[in-house]
């Protein structure tokens, strides 16, 4: 190969290269939103079976709201919301661009962990 086709082949993989990682840069998107998705629906779907049992037991629901969720996880919520990273792997530091997939999958472990 002469040099001309070595750079042009060299442009064409660096091209394939960035496509890939916009491509990846997608699905972690996708991925983030995801857990976003699922996390909200785990809690609604705590309330929802707290408030199935109570119309089974015949027990009248409460007036107010329960909140499934205790101050401290929304402390992490808010902080994590603020460009914070909450995961134990840059905790404090602040997050660059796009979500932390550890920081995300931490918000979801600690919202199941207070069934």
């Amino acid at each position: 190969m002469d040099k001309q086709a070595i750079l042009s082949r060299m442009t064409q993989i660096d091209d394939q290269i960035g496509e890939l990682y916009k491509e990846l840069g997608g699905l972690k998107e996708q991925i983030v939103q995801m857990l976003e998705e699922n996390t909200r629906l785990v809690l609604e779907n705590e309330a929802l079976r707290e408030q199935l049992d109570q119309l089974k037991s015949g027990d009248q629901p409460d007036p107010a709201p329960v909140e499934t969720r205790g101050e401290g996880h929304d402390n992490l919520a808010r902080l994590y919301h603020e460009g914070f990273h909450i995961c134990n792997v840059h905790y404090g530091n602040m997050r660059g661009n796009g979500d932390c997939l550890f920081c995300l999958s931490f918000l979801n472990k600690t919202s199941q962990e207070e069934k």
